[in-house]
């Protein structure tokens, strides 16, 4: 993981990546990342495209049920 993410942000980022995941069955291309990024900004971390696309990528490989830390390790 990222030196800069801490483990309060860690929590908010999964908080976020929880209410997310409920989008994924039914979320048209693009809604994850938009959503991710929406809710991220609202909790007022900021992570790189990067980041972000291993987040997305997560949830729709683990059907919903990603994990933050191991997705940004």
């Amino acid at each position: 993981m990222a030196s800069t993410i801490d483990p309060d942000q860690v929590t908010a980022i999964q908080a976020v990546l929880d209410r997310v995941s409920s989008y994924q069955e039914t979320a048209e291309e693009g809604t994850l990342d938009a959503e991710l990024r929406k809710g991220l900004d609202e909790a007022g971390i900021r992570l790189t495209d990067h980041q972000i696309g291993a987040l997305v990528a997560a949830i729709e490989a683990d059907a919903g049920e990603a994990d933050a830390e191991d997705a940004l390790t």
